[in-house]
């Protein structure tokens, strides 16, 4: 056998080696991929060691708070199983706290009510007291009316009225005319002398149609609470006779508005005194109401149907016993003026020796004047409460004012027993018919005499 070569022994151990480092390569590998198993596993050990050690606290921790939760939660499931209880309950308590605020509600509701209603007279009164005032300092002549209301309202506010007006805002008696009717413009003798008639410039038809008209109207009443055209009619014809084309006007409705929340009770007496003046007034001459046949001591009376003396059989018979009981002391002047001109009837009363009716002395011009001159000449006046009645203490004559029923003469009756005391007028002796049913008895068993009815206002 021959010896290798160079060649060969080279390619040999190139061979050699080749398969050494091709095994070494792969002994390496095998090694390192055993090294990464081993790693790889040490590793996912520690990773799952360390999540069931972090699982097994948070089983832990979420025992121990589920323990301490239980109570509250079964607290907290219990009373949410009581919900529809608690419901009716807060509901049942919410409702009684609502209704018991309903009264208080309602009464604030009330109170703001009247405050706003206050707040609203208080503006109304303040915007008549600047129209006042506007009146006053125009320095122009004033037209005092026209009066087509009732003679009580006239005597008792308006008269006083107008006197106080004149006094407070210094206005001259020659800047005022009085415009009224059936002779009244001796009621204002202390006010001014310049006064015109109604009566002569419209009838008594024309005056009481205007009037019917005016009650007849939806809401109608007598009272004047504005300027209509019939009375600017008046006005104007005023003007035009005593030429005063530039004359305002002091209208009654000043009066009715200013005074109209004491009448219904929301102002003190006060508030009157404040805006009146009051005193005695007096009778007119006789040259201005002549009164031929007169007895030298008389009672006068004058009964007409009211809301405060009905018209009824019994009211009827009463007065017939009152008239009846009078005419056995004293002769009667009945002031009956036969003039339908407002809504007060006068009632039909038998007559006899010792009764005068005043009738044939008077006309539409002077019938107001008449019965003030006979009822200052009058020992006393009896007659309905209302009216006339308003004007005889204030002549200085005793008057017994007759009713049944009080309710629409309060106000009034107030304010006429302190005039009448204050001024020392005649004595004012109200007198209820309605009070003798009641206790079974009449006029007739009853003394019967102005003296004995006399009481102080």
């Amino acid at each position: 056998m021959t010896a290798p070569t160079l060649l060969q022994r080279v390619d040999t151990f190139a061979r050699e080696q080749k398969r050494f480092w091709v095994a070494e390569t792969r002994r390496q590998v095998k090694r390192w991929r055993h090294e990464a198993a081993r790693t790889g596993d040490r590793f996912t050990a520690r990773v799952s060691k360390s999540w069931e050690r972090r699982s097994r606290r948070a089983v832990h921790v979420w025992g121990m708070w589920s323990r301490k939760l239980q109570r509250p939660w079964k607290v907290m499931m219990d009373r949410l199983g009581h919900v529809p209880i608690i419901a009716r309950n807060l509901g049942r308590k919410a409702a009684f706290r609502l209704w018991g605020m309903r009264r208080p509600v309602q009464r604030w509701r009330v109170r703001r009510k009247r405050v706003n209603e206050r707040w609203g007279e208080l503006r109304a009164e303040i915007r008549l007291e600047e129209e006042m005032e506007r009146l006053a300092d125009a320095g122009l002549p004033l037209i005092v009316g026209p009066w087509m209301s009732e003679v009580g309202y006239e005597a008792l506010y308006w008269v006083p009225f107008v006197r106080w007006f004149a006094s407070a805002y210094h206005i001259k008696p020659e800047k005022l005319l009085v415009l009224s009717r059936g002779g009244a413009g001796a009621w204002y003798a202390d006010i001014t002398p310049n006064h015109l008639e109604v009566f002569d410039r419209v009838t008594p038809e024309a005056f009481a149609s205007y009037n019917n008209a005016r009650q007849d109207a939806p809401g109608g009443t007598i009272k004047q609470w504005g300027v209509s055209a019939f009375e600017q009619t008046l006005i104007d014809q005023a003007r035009a006779e005593w030429g005063w084309s530039r004359a305002n006007v002091l209208h009654p409705s000043l009066m009715y508005q200013l005074f109209r929340q004491f009448w219904a009770g929301n102002r003190p007496l006060g508030f009157v005194d404040d805006h009146t003046i009051y005193k005695r007034i007096a009778a007119p001459a006789a040259t201005a109401a002549p009164l031929p046949g007169l007895p030298d001591e008389y009672v006068a009376v004058k009964f007409y149907a009211a809301q405060s003396l009905q018209d009824t059989v019994e009211n009827r018979r009463l007065l017939r016993d009152l008239l009846a009981g009078i005419a056995e002391r004293y002769p009667i002047v009945m002031l009956d003026t036969g003039l339908a001109l407002d809504d007060h009837g006068e009632f039909s009363l038998p007559t006899g020796a010792r009764v005068i009716s005043a009738r044939e002395w008077m006309t539409p011009q002077n019938n107001l004047a008449v019965q003030s001159r006979l009822i200052a000449g009058a020992h006393s006046f009896v007659g309905t409460c209302g009216s006339i009645a308003w004007l005889a203490p204030m002549l200085g004559t005793d008057t017994m004012a007759v009713m049944t029923d009080v309710k629409f003469l309060n106000v009034h009756l107030h304010v006429a027993r302190r005039v009448y005391r204050l001024i020392e007028g005649g004595r004012f002796t109200p007198f209820d018919l309605g009070g003798l049913a009641p206790l079974g008895l009449g006029l007739a068993s009853l003394p019967i005499s102005p003296e004995s009815q006399r009481t102080d206002a």
